[in-house]
């Protein structure tokens, strides 16, 4: 499971809503919340849209849509 809270405090960050944020990047609010509570996954192109929505680099995507639950405590191990 991923943790998209960084995700979300960047969508807060550069104002939007969840709705609106859903919106910009061409799905339902439904299904934007579907992804970030991993009941379904994120595409490609969404991932890309988001990011050049939110001006995340393309070096910078991992940490916003591929942080695991956890991963915090396996490095600290």
């Amino acid at each position: 499971m991923f943790n998209y809270s960084k995700l979300l405090g960047k969508i807060k960050e550069r104002g939007f809503t969840q709705t609106d944020f859903a919106q910009k990047i061409g799905m339902s609010p439904t299904t934007l919340s579907l992804k970030l509570s991993n009941k379904a996954s994120f595409k490609q192109e969404e991932m890309k849209k988001a990011s050049e929505l939110l001006n995340i680099d393309t070096t910078e995507i991992g940490t916003y849509f591929f942080c695991e639950d956890g991963s915090e405590n396996l490095n600290s191990a």
